[in-house]
């Protein structure tokens, strides 16, 4: 009989109170690494998937992000636009975050498309959300994003969108792997290449489409007279938000952290065990509110005025409490998303629905039921009059106009929330182990209870739930669990492992 681990690591937040532990308490993260995602036990990764290409910068072709493997992947997107727009020169929108290895994807990138036979309006350093914005508005056909998100600096990665400006379908995903699997391009003969054009400005647009909203108020944050600290990880966001917050009104921003080098001085994932030096900045600069987002922008996290945290989850509950006041409809959250939201949405006669884990999964869900906000318990926002993609910069604007007119400080505002608490774990099955069959009879023991199957199991008891998803990739069961004090939400991810480990005939350590 096998042993099965509970992978489970206590976040390093013990300083805090309680109330600043939802959504962080248990996650995955080895102590003493910075999250390497993996290449902790592998140096050399390429991950493959319909939602994008992400590696490790390097190695052998095939088992890392290679220049030919990125070649390869880029010219397969070609493809897959040259067969949607119908097009011989279709355009495409280039923006990246300012990791180390960023001029030199871009170089390959760019080259690929130009060999391809289409022009490519290139923004440069460029957050991920100000990029979904100028394909639509640079009439392109597609864009790329060179950004591996919150992954250490070792990674780069390539996210593909449509015209839309919205991360390509799984379906497209899908094609854009097969052929870049059976090498199927056809590179442009030399009178049909087309140009780079580098395009500047769209930054500010996306800054003036913000100040444009009547979400938005300026003038009350003006007189609020915010001081606010930023770490924006040595990224994009170093350039973009102090510009962001200057152009809202905020009295004073201190930045830290805010020099687009691609020199990430602390794991770039904006949780609180990576964000001591803005809670401490936080409190030295006697500051309203802390601001974080991770290298490409599109997550946001923030700091009370006491240097505690105010909650990953709870920042899409804010901007929600905001948005559904003023706006019909209601909200969009995966099923790994805090209760706090159906709270929200009820206090506003609203409801919550739930979708499956990924982004494209919330949009296509937020469309359906035309919500007018959504997004991710990671601090992902969406506002759909702007655009449909987790957008920091609106979060930021949206926060800081709730702060504002609520009259309330950072922690005060915090407190009218209810609290939850997420616990974070996984168990790791034995290799060849049916893992669906083991999630279902999971189903089958709770079949009483209300639950749903849209992306893995999620299991509904009376105060609490539980969520339990299987890995696509290796043989492991992700399970998180929620509940109103983060003892109960242990308890019942302790029993759950237990149970799961025990219809897998495992042994618990």
């Amino acid at each position: 009989m096998g042993q099965v681990k509970f992978r489970y690591e206590q976040a390093k937040v013990n300083v805090h109170p309680p109330s600043d532990r939802s959504a962080y308490a248990h996650g995955v993260v080895l102590p003493g690494t910075a999250n390497e995602t993996c290449a902790c036990f592998n140096p050399m990764t390429l991950i493959r998937s319909i939602s994008g290409i992400r590696g490790t910068i390097g190695g052998v072709p095939g088992e890392g992000l290679t220049p030919l493997d990125t070649v390869r992947y880029v010219a397969a997107f070609g493809v897959l636009l040259k067969k949607r727009s119908g097009k011989s020169a279709p355009r495409v929108v280039l923006g990246r975050d300012a990791r180390i290895s960023g001029p030199m994807v871009r170089d390959l990138v760019v080259g690929t498309l130009l060999g391809s036979g289409f022009e490519v309006i290139d923004l440069g350093l460029a957050t991920t959300p100000t990029v979904e914005l100028a394909v639509p508005g640079e009439r392109a056909d597609g864009g790329i994003i060179l950004t591996a998100s919150h992954n250490p600096k070792q990674w780069n990665a390539l996210k593909l969108l449509n015209e839309s400006g919205e991360f390509i379908s799984a379906e497209d995903g899908a094609e854009v792997l097969a052929t870049a699997e059976a090498d199927r391009f056809e590179f442009a003969l030399v009178d049909d290449l087309r140009s780079v054009k580098e395009v500047s400005g769209w930054t500010r647009k996306h800054i003036d489409a913000i100040l444009a909203l009547d979400l938005v108020d300026p003038v009350a944050i003006k007189n609020a007279r915010f001081r606010v600290v930023v770490d924006a990880v040595n990224s994009v966001g170093g350039k973009v938000i102090p510009a962001l917050l200057t152009a809202l009104g905020v009295g004073e921003v201190v930045e830290i952290h805010c020099t687009p080098n691609g020199e990430f001085p602390h794991n770039p994932e904006p949780l609180p065990e990576h964000l001591a030096d803005l809670s401490a900045a936080v409190v030295r600069h006697k500051a309203h509110v802390g601001i974080a987002v991770d290298p490409d922008v599109d997550r946001l996290a923030l700091v009370n005025e006491d240097g505690t945290f105010f909650g990953e989850e709870y920042t899409l509950v804010a901007c929600a409490d905001h948005v559904l006041a003023h706006r019909p409809g209601d909200t969009v959250s995966n099923l790994s998303s805090t209760r706090a939201l159906n709270d929200i949405a009820e206090r506003h006669g609203r409801k919550r629905h739930a979708s499956a884990v990924g982004e494209v999964n919330v949009v296509n869900l937020m469309k359906e039921v035309n919500a007018p906000i959504g997004g991710e318990g990671n601090g992902g926002v969406i506002l759909s009059e702007l655009h449909y993609g987790r957008d920091a910069l609106v979060g930021i604007a949206i926060f800081l106009t709730l702060l504002a007119k609520s009259g309330k400080s950072c922690l005060e505002l915090r407190k009218s929330y209810p609290d939850y608490f997420i616990s974070k774990n996984k168990i790791e099955l034995k290799a060849g182990m049916d893992v669906q069959a083991i999630v279902d009879e999971m189903q089958g023991k709770y079949k009483a209870q209300p639950h749903s199957t849209v992306d893995g199991l999620r299991i509904e008891f009376d105060n609490t739930w539980v969520h339990l998803r299987k890995s696509n990739t290796e043989p492991i069961i992700r399970v998180y669990a929620e509940a109103p004090t983060m003892d109960q939400a242990d308890q019942l991810a302790h029993r759950i492992l237990s149970e799961l480990a025990q219809v897998a005939g495992l042994a618990t350590a």
